[in-house]
């Protein structure tokens, strides 16, 4: 039995070894806030609003040629109210064929203001949602995709079915699809190797829907052979160094199957699959898949490649059920969609999401009404925890500094995403900076402060990054207001992404932090 005289020393040993550890950690809390001079600002946090942002977001998909189209509302239940789809998305799809954009040799659709066509691309512009593309040329479910005149110039080809002899598709190693195909692949680019203008362009487009598989080289169900293999990899090196030659300022992706550029659509992967995908995104592509929700498809090899590129390159989803007549969604493998449920398969699609880390999900034509009718609130979650939230959560700023002298501001950053900023991607290169401004009394940028060791693109969830940075303030005397922002240094410094925040913004997106007296 311990005495009471050991009770007390006991008590008093462990006394003094909490009073100990508490001076020490009180002197370590304020060693660091002592090491910190400033103002500390703390950016209130906005967890729910919709910001269009490049490479984020909600993707709605364009339907048809319908210029009314991005006027169509959803009743959502949750909210008791119609909504615009358009307004919860950051760019727009536009999933066509090769003849619709480029009906005859040297004319081309989107030039034509008044086309069907036209008034769907402005329609998006209009509505400050930059558009996305990808081309079809397979023939074979969807008609005549690649343009008559190219077959008319002597491109060879073959049917799938003599049934249907208007269902051409172009072998795409053949000489004269080639060059045209270069043609209007060129003058797309002319138009829309704009960022402003343009989200992203899925830039393969071969095989049925475009969508990377069953591309046939010989004749079909030939068995595939070193030549197949061979042909194979000389169309993929082509179409990918046409695509990321000609789109140098836009992101390219390319879908991540385990099939890519192959005669079949079904089955293992192939062995050359990685290694042809990797050549792709070492041109600059990012990528994308479109067997989302889908899990007889959708298997442990797209997860793995998924899981080893997170937050290297972005990918995007889209789901691989169609939910409204056309597949049987209910017999999938996971037995976790019922029947008439569209909502079973949405949170699937959103699972599949959240474990991929994607930074972009579908509102596709037909599926759209299911996610605001039945499943809004993964519209909600996806738009406050999906793809990248950036914003400054502490800032220390000094509230005086003498005109020539030197400041140090001291900055922590969070992106509250699964996903993250792509500012590595080639076509961006790095041009989104963390800068600091000096506003006059009428909200005039008067000088830019640029952090160059601030960068974004590493920036992930749960892992604040904080930085320093020198300013040195050679401005007159007089008020001026710091502000932050996330600029574009190919625009002028421009402010270049939305920061999840709530505060008093300007009109060009600078965030007021703290007024400052230069002496």
């Amino acid at each position: 039995m311990i005495t009471s005289n050991y009770k007390v020393m006991l008590l008093k040993i462990v006394t003094a070894l909490l009073c100990v550890a508490s001076v020490s950690c009180k002197k370590d809390s304020e060693k660091d806030t002592a090491a910190t001079s400033g103002t500390l600002v703390k950016p209130n946090y906005n967890r729910s609003t919709v910001f269009r942002n490049p490479m984020n977001g909600w993707v709605m998909y364009a339907g048809g040629d319908n210029e009314s189209y991005w006027d169509m509302t959803y009743y959502v239940p949750d909210l008791g109210k119609t909504v615009k789809a358009i307004d919860y998305a950051s760019a727009c799809y536009i999933r066509t064929s090769w003849a619709k954009l480029n009906p005859s040799d040297g004319v081309y659709a989107w030039r034509d203001p008044n086309s069907a066509l036209g008034k769907l691309i402005s329609g998006a512009e209009s509505r400050g949602v930059p558009i996305a593309f990808r081309i079809n040329v397979d023939g074979r479910d969807q008609g005549l995709n690649t343009p008559q005149f190219v077959f008319d110039a002597g491109a060879k080809y073959y049917l799938e079915n003599a049934s249907f002899p208007l269902r051409r598709t172009p072998y795409p190693q053949d000489a004269v699809f080639k060059q045209y195909y270069a043609k209007f692949i060129a003058a797309l680019a002319a138009d829309f190797n704009d960022p402003k203008k343009t989200a992203f362009i899925d830039a393969y487009g071969l095989g049925k829907w475009g969508e990377a598989h069953n591309v046939i080289y010989e004749e079909v169900g030939a068995t595939v052979t070193a030549n197949t293999e061979r042909l194979k990899e000389e169309v993929f090196d082509w179409v990918t160094d046409l695509y990321s030659q000609q789109f140098t300022k836009v992101p390219l992706v390319i879908n991540y199957h385990r099939l890519i550029g192959h005669p079949a659509s079904w089955g293992s992967a192939n062995a050359n699959s990685d290694r042809l995908l990797v050549k792709a995104i070492n041109k600059g592509y990012s990528v994308r898949q479109d067997a989302f929700g889908m899990t007889d498809y959708y298997q442990s090899w797209e997860k793995a490649f998924a899981k080893t590129w997170n937050f290297k390159r972005p990918i995007i989803m889209e789901g691989g059920w169609i939910t409204t007549g056309t597949h049987s969604y209910w017999t999938d493998p996971s037995k976790k969609y019922r029947q008439d449920h569209p909502e079973d398969v949405r949170q699937g699609e959103f699972d599949a999401s959240l474990e991929a880390a994607v930074n972009m999900m579908d509102f596709r034509v037909g599926e759209i009404d299911s996610w605001f009718t039945k499943s809004f609130s993964l519209v909600q979650r996806f738009t406050s925890e999906g793809g990248y939230r950036l914003y400054p959560d502490r800032v220390y700023l000094p509230e005086t500094v003498k005109s020539g002298e030197e400041s140090t501001i001291t900055h922590r950053w969070r992106n509250m995403g699964w996903g993250y900023f792509p500012n590595n991607i080639p076509q961006w290169n790095y041009k989104y900076k963390v800068a600091f401004a000096l506003l006059d009394a009428s909200g005039v940028v008067k000088k830019i402060f640029v952090d160059d060791k601030a960068e974004p693109s590493t920036w992930l969830k749960n892992t604040p990054a904080s930085y320093e940075l020198k300013a040195k303030v050679d401005l007159p005397a007089g008020t001026y207001t710091w502000a932050v922002a996330i600029v574009d240094t190919q625009k002028e410094k421009e402010p270049g992404i939305k920061l999840a925040v709530n505060g008093d913004l300007t009109a060009a997106g600078w965030l007021k932090l703290l007024n400052v007296q230069v002496q």
